[in-house]
């Protein structure tokens, strides 16, 4: 998984980069310190597998990571080359999602390329950049689909049709992930690598007085929270100052101190647990003497992909899956003790995996 950390020069992406990441990106109170995309892998937070590498104490543990990219700060006229505009705009094409930091606090001390914090404004300005993006991109489509269609094929002339629809709603300012059609013409949309079409989360950059006091009733908040309703995005409350400060800890230190804030969860846990939910996906677990393994598939995968993603042997030559619940795992004690009270199943192929599977793949080529 792949998010790209997006949004106007100086709101906190390269802040929260640093935190959540570790990696050390250069910060600076100035527009255009981050040129080149930073990137950062992150291990997933997963009790659930560190309780595995307990009971088993393998040779290694691997955990499933995600690929962090914090990309230069956006102005107007992105999509016509202004200021790293180009740039941006293919790092954006790269990820699987946007994480779109929103500076919602005010500070004289902090340049605001704007003038001044305003979610709304900002928010409008990188959203019409990637439609505007986007509508070039679809007329090119459409104008290669005509092409084809010439000929009387009919596929190409379906095509045309289905991408004019998309482009007169990119035409009133809105973002592809926002057209509604038939899930037929969503997945042809979907060929087009389209940037506005891009699942996002609206990362709510508090500063830590309204982040600690409480952020439901703050304006700043309630005009994100809207804009992500109005647009089927996830809304993520957060501190990038904070979390900074929680990234420089010791791993013992950390819970302390999200204590005394009277947090109960990082903001690298919540943004994970956001971007899983986001793109519908979950984990399941494999477990041995050699290795205890998170491994991540989109809901809904069957047990025999599912072993494909482990190795194409697994999933050519797949007989059954042995399953057992990791709740009712970890209620038992251990394999052998789930495996008398009969709570391993053997699963077939049209078995659909569930989030905390922990999966013994039996196959044969």
């Amino acid at each position: 998984m792949k998010l790209g950390i997006v949004g106007l020069p100086n709101v906190g992406k390269s802040t929260l980069f640093n935190a959540i990441t570790n990696a050390g990106a250069e910060s600076a109170n100035y527009p255009f310190c981050t040129i080149d995309p930073n990137v950062g892998m992150v291990t997933v937070p997963d009790e659930r597998l560190d309780w595995l590498s307990e009971l088993y104490q393998p040779k290694k543990k691997t955990p499933a990571v995600i690929e962090f990219v914090d990309i230069a700060g956006l102005v107007k006229g992105a999509s016509k080359g202004e200021g790293l505009g180009n740039k941006f705009l293919s790092n954006i094409r790269a990820t699987d999602a946007i994480v779109h930091v929103v500076r919602c606090f005010d500070d004289e001390n902090v340049i605001h390329v704007e003038g001044g914090a305003d979610p709304q404004r900002d928010i409008d300005i990188i959203d019409l950049e990637l439609v505007m993006a986007d509508i070039e991109m679809v007329q090119r489509r459409i104008d290669k689909a005509l092409k084809a269609a010439k000929g009387g094929d009919k596929q190409y002339r379906h095509e045309a049709e289905v991408f004019e629809g998309l482009l007169a709603h990119l035409n009133e300012g809105k973002s592809a992930r926002t057209y509604d059609c038939d899930p037929d013409e969503m997945e042809l949309i979907r060929t087009s690598d389209l940037l506005s079409i891009k699942p996002v989360i609206f990362a709510a950059n508090l500063d830590e007085a309204t982040f600690s006091a409480g952020y439901e009733d703050y304006p700043y908040y309630q005009t994100v929270k809207a804009i992500a309703e109005g647009q089927g995005a996830l809304v993520l409350p957060i501190c990038a100052k904070v979390e900074q400060e929680i990234g420089e800890l010791e791993e013992e230190e950390r819970g302390l101190f999200l204590e005394e804030l009277g947090i109960s969860e990082s903001g690298l846990d919540r943004l994970v647990k956001c971007s899983y939910s986001l793109l519908g996906l979950i984990s399941y677990l494999t477990c041995g003497s050699d290795e205890c393994r998170a491994w991540t598939i989109t809901k809904g995968t069957k047990a025999p992909q599912a072993a494909g993603k482990i190795h194409s042997d697994f999933e050519r030559g797949f007989i059954r899956a042995e399953i057992v619940a990791f709740d009712a795992l970890k209620e038992c004690g251990s394999m052998a003790a789930a495996k008398e009270k009969g709570l391993v199943r053997s699963e077939g192929k049209e078995y659909v995996m569930q989030d905390g599977d922990v999966t013994l793949f039996r196959f044969n080529v």
